[in-house]
């Protein structure tokens, strides 16, 4: 366990609003509680550092330590609120798709009390064979076995019954999409238990004093009847209208969209998921006939289920902080002390509504940071664990320390990709000092909110006064969120978005706004957030893009909203009709240069390069040691990108691990746009004006920010960002 770390409720706030921060600390004593004002969060000491403020605030002061745990896991909960009547003779029923069938016991289907050893469960075996246990009381225990080990990821009708006259228990699995038969086991007891029901049922997992044994996979139409089904019957369950006897038949095809499951049976045990699993999953009638669960949830009547699923670790609040009228809009955090351990909790204060405090404004990808949090990433080595301790860096890494859950660029357990985030749980990827990567030529080696910081620590420096909003309030309050702005700026990764965050940019540019774009890959992906679930975004990669993962066929529709996912580009909306530019390369971390064009030096555009004498721009920085690097974005108009636009550098000389997005190519020699693909490795620096008065400059370049600090922010990229900004407020 992590000896100190915590998370807030909300990422976001404005004047009024209260934050509840959630801690855990394991040592004895109290650990200390102080605001702080964050303005640069990376360690390299060839950069500015670490740059804290501390600020007054009502909650600075020493608290309690406490440990605090969460456990990972998907599964459903049926309350029982009233004991019901024991049942003489039973059958559980359920369809199911296991991912990891022999990765230890998995429960299906289960209500068992330990303290009385009375109940029944129906679960998967070490083996993967379809297994039931049932208690007696009085420490007998009957179980049964199919001997038989389901395949992974075929479809299964597994069912288990005992009749309570003969004493004749059976378990049994019918595959329904592999070439194998039917199997049954049975076996008659010399004395047959009653199911006793009592406290809840558990549908994917198994119960007692801590819920445990998750099933990985898929579970479609599990069902309680009180009585004895035979094999026709049991192949019928899951028919529209069942068969007789039936105590609970959950339809999980019915409210997909929401955190409850319905029972069509007839004593309403409704259920509540848990954790977040996947739902809008094919079941197993779906062939293709419709993508899109919400014109046939009929075929998309199961839910997909992780032993590491998340949603909220549900921590008790340990201190809680509401924003002063008038505070200044900016990035903060709680800052946490207890020995020598220090831990950071960042969150971002935005102008009330309505009342900006400044004329710039500076949009914080929240969305992106969660999507990413707690990335444990593929090169994570000792290489960087030893240069976090020569840095004095966030020394906790989610390759290390997993315990909270993963990011969307990660797995679960089963292979299959994680497609649900949430802020509700401490991410380590948003901590003050974390280092995201070591190769040769990376500089810092920082991503996200800790690359983002270098923008900060430059405004700071200039002097410049800035408020933030985050995406959140883009999503919420629309275009609305920006108006009263004079400028808005991007930080170096805007790449998540709703379609109302979405729309918020947009409507503020064409509104005639004033829009300087400082990342690349930006407004790549479509989420969706959750209208009863705080703090939890969902992510479908599907058909197309650079993937972690790639979506199943058929699960392209987000459960949360029922839109297509994917691509904003697939979508209808490339990057291009936002920026002028949209994502064309990826490398690995080391960045190029850009080179002034010869249309950079017409009348109206020249002054984005007063004070500046040089054509090269931007041969230096301290995120991958050049200011056009790891991910790229160029113009296209086919795609949005507007007539009257300039290029006004353009990036070169790229080592060869640079290539072109796959969205981009149509066989590996030929491309949309027709051209060679080496052609598309470049990021194109723009600037155009928009017919409502406004403009708007793209670096295009996810490590343009980091060349800002280089040389104490005396440089050529600075001094040109200078110009843009100047000129958007003046």
């Amino acid at each position: 366990m992590i000896p100190l770390i915590g998370y807030v409720d909300r990422l976001s706030a404005r004047p009024g609003d209260s934050l509840e921060f959630k801690v855990s600390s394991t040592s004895a004593a109290p650990f200390e509680a102080q605001l702080i004002k964050i303005v640069c969060a990376d360690p390299n000491p060839d950069g500015p550092g670490i740059v804290h403020e501390e600020i007054a605030a009502s909650f600075n002061g020493a608290y309690a330590s406490r440990p605090q745990d969460y456990a990972l896991g998907s599964f459903v909960r049926v309350s029982l609120t009233r004991d019901m009547a024991p049942l003489e003779s039973f059958t559980i029923v359920a369809t199911v798709w296991p991912t990891t069938p022999t990765q230890g016991r998995q429960g299906l289907v289960s209500c068992f009390d330990e303290e009385t050893n009375s109940g029944v469960a129906l679960y998967l075996d070490d083996q993967g064979c379809v297994s039931l246990e049932l208690g007696g009381g009085q420490g007998q225990k009957n179980s049964l076995s199919s001997g038989i080990p389901l395949r992974g990821r075929c479809w299964y009708r597994v069912w288990a019954s005992l009749d309570g006259a003969s004493g004749v228990l059976r378990v049994g699995q019918m595959p329904l999409d592999a070439a194998e038969h039917s199997v049954e086991s049975k076996c008659t007891l010399a004395e047959a238990p009653r199911f006793e029901r009592r406290g809840d049922i558990l549908i994917a997992a198994l119960g007692g004093k801590k819920v445990g044994g998750h099933f990985n996979g898929k579970v479609e139409a599990p069902a309680l009847y009180a009585r004895v089904l035979d094999v026709d019957e049991i192949a019928d369950a899951q028919s529209k209208d069942g068969v007789g006897g039936c105590i609970a038949r959950w339809d999980f095809s019915l409210g997909i969209s929401g955190l409850t499951v319905k029972d069509v049976g007839p004593n309403a045990l409704h259920g509540e998921i848990v954790n977040l699993p996947a739902r809008g999953m094919t079941g197993s009638t779906w062939r293709g006939q419709e993508m899109c669960w919400r014109h046939a949830p009929e075929h998309y009547g199961a839910i997909h289920f992780h032993d590491d699923d998340f949603h909220d670790c549900g921590w008790e609040t340990d201190f809680s902080f509401t924003v002063p009228e008038g505070f200044k809009s900016g990035v903060y955090a709680a800052r946490l002390r207890c020995g020598d351990h220090e831990d950071t909790i960042p969150f971002f204060v935005c102008a009330a509504k309505g009342k900006p405090q400044s004329d710039l404004c500076v949009i914080i990808p929240t969305f992106t940071y969660v999507i990413y949090s707690n990335n444990a990433r593929y090169d994570y080595c000792a290489a960087l664990e030893q240069r976090m301790r020569d840095w004095k860096a966030y020394p906790f890494n989610p390759a290390r320390n997993p315990d909270y859950g993963l990011s969307s660029y990660n797995f679960h357990s089963d292979g299959s990709g994680i497609c649900h985030v949430s802020s509700r749980r401490p991410m380590m990827t948003l901590k003050s000092g974390y280092l995201t990567l070591l190769i040769d030529g990376c500089e810092s080696g920082l991503r996200h909110f800790q690359a983002d910081t270098h923008l900060l620590a430059w405004l700071d420096h200039q002097g410049l006064d800035f408020d933030v909003v985050t995406d959140q309030e883009l999503h919420d309050d629309g275009v609305a969120a920006l108006r009263d702005y004079r400028a808005v700026l991007t930080t170096t990764h805007p790449e998540y978005h709703t379609a109302g965050s979405l729309d918020a940019v947009e409507g503020y540019i064409q509104g005639g706004g004033n829009f300087g774009y400082l990342g690349g890959n930006g407004f790549y992906w479509r989420v969706a957030l959750h209208d009863t679930a705080p703090g939890a975004i969902e992510i479908r990669r599907g058909e197309g893009g650079i993937r972690a993962w790639a979506a199943e066929p058929g699960e392209y529709y987000n459960a949360f909203d029922g839109e297509y996912g994917g691509l904003w580009r697939r979508n209808g909306r490339p990057p291009q009709k936002i920026a002028g530019t949209g994502f064309s390369a990826q490398g690995t971390f080391v960045g190029s240069y850009y080179r002034r064009t010869a249309e950079s030096h017409a009348a109206s555009v020249s002054w984005i390069f007063d004070g500046i004498g040089d054509e090269v721009l931007g041969d230096f920085g301290l995120s991958g040691g050049g200011a056009a690097g790891y991910e790229l974005d160029r113009v296209d108009p086919a795609l949005g990108s507007p007539d009257n636009i300039v290029v006004i550098a353009r990036s070169e000389n790229y080592i060869d691990t640079y290539v072109v997005v796959p969205e981009e190519l149509l066989s590996h020699v030929s491309t949309v746009t027709g051209e060679a693909p080496k052609d598309l490795i470049r990021a194109d620096m723009v600037y155009y004006e928009t017919a409502k008065g406004g403009a708007v400059f793209s670096s295009s370049s996810i490590t343009f920010c980091g060349s800002l600090p280089h040389n104490d922010f005396d440089n050529n990229i600075s001094k040109l960002l200078l110009n843009v900004v100047t000129r958007f407020l003046a």
